[in-house]
């Protein structure tokens, strides 16, 4: 069964999984100075799994006969996740990637009602993947916190 509301639903998804790939990668790399090799650590981690979310959506896609999107049709929208001037600027970067994972946890959210009772396996994905995006905001929502405590506004 291929509802187009949802099939679009998950090309957005793949397409916000891959640029979070490309951000995640490029600031863990960028990242330098107090607090910043902790979440460098924890973005380089994040990479694997939200390509590992990307994969699974990329299959989910073909299972329904959509053809995932190449590089040339994937749209990007991170702003607050592209690596800062100031290499030492890790509250930036938090702030980005919890900005990526609200977006994230409410587009899944978008996902799982729009699957409703007629697409179950698509909805348990976008459930299980949700889960995963709640639990990597937590973490840097943590990351926030500390940042804040030491004085790094």
């Amino acid at each position: 069964m291929k509802d187009t509301k949802v099939t679009e639903l998950l090309k957005q998804a793949y397409a916000a999984e891959l640029e979070t790939v490309e951000n995640y990668l490029a600031n863990s790399v960028w990242l330098d100075g107090i607090g910043a090799r902790e979440v460098s650590e924890s973005l380089a981690e994040e990479v694997g799994e939200e390509l590992g979310h990307a994969t699974k959506l990329a299959h989910r896609l073909k299972q329904l006969g959509v053809c995932p999107p190449g590089s040339l049709r994937l749209e990007r929208t991170q702003k607050s996740l592209q690596p800062p001037k100031d290499s030492t600027d890790v509250r930036s970067v938090v702030k980005g990637v919890l900005d990526a994972e609200n977006d994230a946890i409410a587009h899944y959210r978008k996902l799982v009602k729009a699957c409703g009772d007629a697409d179950c396996v698509t909805q348990d994905l976008a459930v299980e993947i949700l889960a995963d995006e709640e639990e990597h905001r937590c973490l840097f929502e943590g990351f926030l916190k500390s940042l804040k405590k030491g004085g790094k506004n």
